[in-house]
């Protein structure tokens, strides 16, 4: 989470018109070209992971890629695979379906999830466990008490060491090795949204009002304390806050008026170095019937935006529009680039008409990496492309075969995205019955990459 928007799509993350900045300043910046496709690998699906037989919809958030194995949340189990999805190298049961999966894992590989106790008459999601993706074991799992009851939660991360859950009005924290660290109830003055993490930072969204007249603080606390290091208070009428990267900050506010469901009124770039937090840059969403930017953040939890990318070495955000920025452009959409410093636009990464454009991440050397939608009407494969921060230049790095369009365009309204180790992943976040209009089965995952 620190430094990559991933895709769920939940990331996965429309807008029409996207001319000028969607900041407080002018347009600016350069524009990237058609780009490069001369590079492009030619793929082939390496391997899928197949969906379980429901009845109805349950729970499988949560994907990630070590440098073993990938890893894909699947029903009332984790399982990881060869890189390149073919065999299923272990397992982890969980006893019940998941609720909520940390989105990055630590660098030591750890990731935590909530998911229900399969044991009670109605599961509810009580569980909370700590799993090391590189050793394939479950390092913890523990419930949080009150009065002999266990505590529900709607979401988990890890930030600084720290496993923090969350859930209406109630958190707990334990260290990564299971020790207790703190436990709060529905009440208190300032009572928590929510939290996200990285390797370094945990940031809380606390709510210091009422219920149906919030006042919202962006806290960066300490991991074992809980103690305010630097605090931000959000606009008046924030009503939920969703961190899309910890360091650097950056917050995506909702109003209550988000347009196209994006949970985005605005996006904020908070410079929390200081006790007292300092706004650098506000990119406003608004525009058109859906919106600006296609990003896409959940409703009321405060991790989980995806669809954008943050380069922290160039300090830039990455946003997918909705509409092209030029009307008469041909592309579906293009990606456009802010200045986390002042939040005015940089630049504009021209799109292409082979499909959506959405930014799916960073490398360790700032470039971005994007996923073009494969389309199901004229059966063609999607893409991925890498974007220099920059020059603003895309380069087609791998193509996706026609031959997995409809396959790859049934993700598109559940929808997880990786690029790492020059293959795509795709994967949805829940276990689905059996489609009534296509007749093959659907796979909870496929991975792509360079034919061999």
């Amino acid at each position: 989470m620190a430094v990559v928007g991933g895709a769920v799509i939940a990331a996965g993350l429309v807008l029409s018109g996207c001319s000028g900045s969607g900041g407080d300043g002018g347009s600016g910046g350069g524009k990237g070209g058609e780009g490069s496709e001369s590079t492009a690998a030619e793929g082939a699906m390496l391997g899928q992971v197949p969906m379980a037989e429901v009845s109805e919809m349950s729970g499988a958030m949560g994907m990630w890629v070590t440098k073993k194995n990938f890893v894909k949340n699947e029903l009332k189990k984790i399982v990881g695979y060869s890189p390149d999805g073919a065999k299923a190298q272990w397992q982890i049961p969980l006893g019940g379906e998941t609720c909520w999966a940390s989105p990055e894992p630590t660098k030591d590989g750890l990731i935590a999830v909530v998911f229900k106790n399969g044991k009670d008459d109605t599961p509810v999601c009580t569980e909370i466990g700590v799993v090391d993706l590189n050793k394939g074991t479950m390092r913890w799992h523990k419930q949080s008490r009150k009065d002999g009851t266990a505590r529900m939660f709607d979401e988990v991360v890890i930030g600084g060491g720290t496993v923090a859950a969350s859930g209406t009005g109630e958190s707990a924290g334990w260290t990564v090795d299971g020790k207790p660290l703190w436990q709060s109830a529905y009440g208190k003055k300032c009572e928590e949204q929510g939290y996200a993490g990285s390797d370094d930072k945990l940031i809380a969204v606390r709510n210091c009002g009422e219920l149906k007249h919030p006042r919202l603080d962006l806290q960066t606390v300490d991991s074992k304390t809980r103690a305010v290091k630097s605090s931000y208070k959000l606009p008046a009428g924030t009503q939920y806050a969703h961190v899309m990267s910890t360091d650097p900050l950056v917050v995506a506010v909702d109003n209550g008026h988000a347009q196209g469901g994006s949970g985005a009124s605005e996006i904020l770039s908070i410079d929390d170095s200081a006790p007292r937090g300092r706004l650098l840059g506000r990119i406003g969403t608004s525009g058109g019937k859906h919106g600006k930017y296609d990003i896409d953040c959940p409703a009321t939890n405060v991790p989980g935006c995806s669809q954008f990318a943050v380069s922290k070495k160039s300090g830039t955000l990455f946003l997918p529009t909705n509409d092209p920025a030029d009307g008469s452009s041909e592309a579906k959409n293009d990606i456009v680039a802010f200045s986390l410093k002042t939040g005015k636009q940089t630049g504009t990464v021209e799109g292409t008409d082979a499909g959506r454009l959405f930014p799916v991440g960073t490398d360790e050397n700032g470039q971005v990496s994007v996923y073009q939608e494969g389309d199901d009407l004229s059966e063609k494969g999607g893409a991925v492309w890498r974007i220099d921060p920059a020059s603003y230049k895309k380069t087609k790095v791998l193509q996706i075969p026609d031959a997995s369009s409809k396959a790859e365009t049934r993700f598109e309204m559940d929808r997880r995205v990786l690029f790492a180790g020059e293959r795509l992943y795709i994967g949805a976040d829940h276990v689905t019955e059996p489609s009534t209009v296509y007749k093959e089965k659907q796979p909870l995952a496929m991975v792509f990459g360079p034919k061999k």
